[in-house]
């Protein structure tokens, strides 16, 4: 049996992006007698999708606009599936957390030339409120948070990847997380009174994907065999514009910004001609979906660059102006040989993000006891499909409040609770699997996972489509399970952790599968080409929730609550007339 090292802190943060970096210090600044303790997969403050942020956040603070235009946008942008309440917090915890990012957490965003923050356009919006620092602000922000984090006290457990959630012993609430230590390759449980799941998401089981190496949707798993509930788990985002980088490179993929369509950019297909007008009246800056599925659709009719792909072109703008307003992509695509600010980049549809994750409340908790959730680990803000400039709003407005609900919450109720000894050494057990058969090369399952949801759970789907995913996925897990891993020395694993990783992806797949299935219509990111409708909202919406029961997914539905308004009302008086 694998030994397992033990220790306690108050609250546990799993995740070092906006929503642990934000919920660790107001966990601390509300309760500083607590030990408060942030695990991260990587180095702190250097990995996680919320550095790569590049275009914005989101947030209504300029003359003209309002917190219930924003909401409208939100709610129009994911197709009514929102959770209202949830879509409500954000917008306007939005307009406090980005006065706390500059004034209490020491953020800079740019400026206009009265000293107002600057905001840009971001597509599928009727107001430019994109706030950012040039289109680098993703890493702005978690500077200045990795500094507050390290001048405060909060303790560090770098380089540790959480295995698995472990409830108390009767089952009744969380009694801490097992994690892998990735520098000596031991295990730790970690015993807490409050625990943080703000590992982010991110489709990194799709052939074309953006956010970073060490994503592999762990928390959504962890929920999953915890017992949990995931909602609208066929909601996955394809950003339009991924880099078409070439063969032999994982750079493919690689997001540039939405803003530089918003600033006027244009698609060209394969014959150098824009196409979008052709799809939807606002053209390039139509929202993600929309984009994405007509991108498809011109490439699958064979409207394609030598690469492939498509294109993006700026030159227009003038190449001085898109120099300056977007050097950070500007410089990226020079280093993978392309001219963005004079001539055409080679682009493709790319896996973004996920709508879907973890059944959470407005405060933050969850259906266990002791387990709060924040940013792209839980589900129900976005609905059918996020607004860009809405994924790191949603980060950092809801890890402040899970950070000041579980402050005010373990003083209260918390304590430390022996864990189910059972479920840990299961969890031991599955985590140390892989040494006890033949080590294998896992490249050709990972590089056929990635092809089938590319496939047959992508942009655009179909029920033969989706049923072959499910069938390619149980034949692929099994090729895993027989797969083994050399353990001779477990320190920096990386074998290990690519089977892990493709543990937590495929079962995540499966999900995102079986609420595909499920779901015949075509909504928001999901769109069916046997069911190409969209319901009617005012007949009442569900969302889909997927639960682990017997080693399979488990799909049921949940009405959608119209707490606020019913398809057809608007807070806005000059919409509602």
């Amino acid at each position: 049996m694998t030994p397992i090292t033990r220790r306690r802190t108050d609250i546990l943060v799993l995740g070092a992006g906006g929503a642990g970096l934000l919920a660790a210090l107001h966990a601390k600044d509300t309760a500083p007698q607590l030990e408060v303790t942030i695990a991260v997969k990587g180095l702190l403050g250097k990995c996680g999708c919320t550095r790569m942020v590049q275009g914005g956040y989101n947030v209504a603070i300029a003359a003209g606009d309002s917190a219930e235009r924003h909401f409208m946008d939100t709610l129009d942008g994911g197709k009514w599936l929102n959770d209202q309440d949830l879509a409500w917090t954000l917008v306007v915890g939005a307009q406090r957390r980005i006065r706390d990012l500059e004034n209490r957490w020491g953020c800079f965003f740019d400026r206009n030339p009265d000293g107002t923050i600057h905001q840009k356009a971001f597509a599928g919006q009727t107001f430019d409120r994109t706030v950012h620092k040039g289109d680098l602000t993703g890493i702005e922000i978690v500077n200045r948070l990795a500094e507050q984090v390290w001048a405060r006290g909060i303790q560090r457990m770098e380089e540790h990847r959480a295995v698995a959630l472990i409830r108390a012993k009767d089952g009744s609430r969380i009694a801490g997380v097992l994690l892998l230590d990735m520098r000596t390759g031991g295990l730790v449980f970690v015993q807490a009174k409050a625990v943080l799941l703000g590992t982010g998401g991110g489709p990194t089981m799709y052939k074309y994907h953006t956010p970073s190496g060490d994503k592999a949707c762990d928390g959504m798993a962890m929920a999953l065999r915890a017992g949990l509930k995931l909602r609208d788990m066929e909601m996955v985002q394809f950003h339009p514009t991924g880099v078409l980088a070439g063969p032999g490179t994982r750079m493919s993929g690689t997001i540039i910004e939405e803003g530089l369509r918003g600033a006027g950019g244009y698609l060209l297909g394969g014959d150098g001609e824009r196409f979008m007008h052709k799809y939807d009246p606002r053209g390039e800056r139509a929202t993600r979906d929309i984009v994405s599925r007509s991108m498809q659709r011109e490439i699958l009719a064979g409207n394609v660059n030598a690469e492939g792909g498509l294109w993006i072109e700026m030159g227009h703008l003038g190449p001085e102006r898109v120099r300056r307003e977007f050097k950070g992509m500007v410089e990226r695509c020079a280093d993978m040989g392309f001219d963005l600010a004079a001539g055409r980049v080679p682009v493709v549809p790319t896996a973004h993000y996920m709508m879907g994750g973890l059944v959470f409340r407005a405060d933050g908790s969850t259906d266990l006891p002791g387990l709060f959730a924040a940013g792209e680990d839980t589900g129900g803000v976005h609905g059918a499909n996020r607004l860009g400039g809405n994924g790191v709003a949603n980060s950092t407005v809801f890890g402040g409040i899970a950070g000041d609900a579980m402050g005010a919450w373990v003083p209260r109720e918390g304590a430390f609770e022996d864990p189910d000894e059972a479920a840990l050494d299961e969890a031991a057990a599955f985590v140390a699997s892989p040494f006890g058969r033949p080590a294998k090369n896992l490249s050709p399952i990972r590089d056929a996972l990635l092809e089938l949801m590319w496939d047959k759970a992508g942009i655009l789907r179909d029920g033969p489509g989706l049923a072959e995913a499910a069938r390619g996925l149980d034949a692929l897990e099994a090729e895993l399970d027989a797969s083994g891993v050399d353990g001779a020395n477990r320190a920096f694993n990386l074998t290990w952790h690519d089977w892990l990783n493709l543990k937590s992806q495929m079962l995540v797949s499966r999900a995102i599968v079986a609420a595909s299935l499920a779901r015949e219509e075509s909504r928001g990111a999901h769109w069916r080409e046997d069911f190409p409708d969209t319901r009617d909202e005012a007949q009442g919406l569900s969302a889909t929730i997927a639960t682990l029961a017997d080693g399979r997914i488990a799909l049921g539905w949940q009405s959608v609550a119209f707490t606020r308004l019913r398809p057809g009302e608007s807070l806005l008086p000059a919409a509602a007339e």
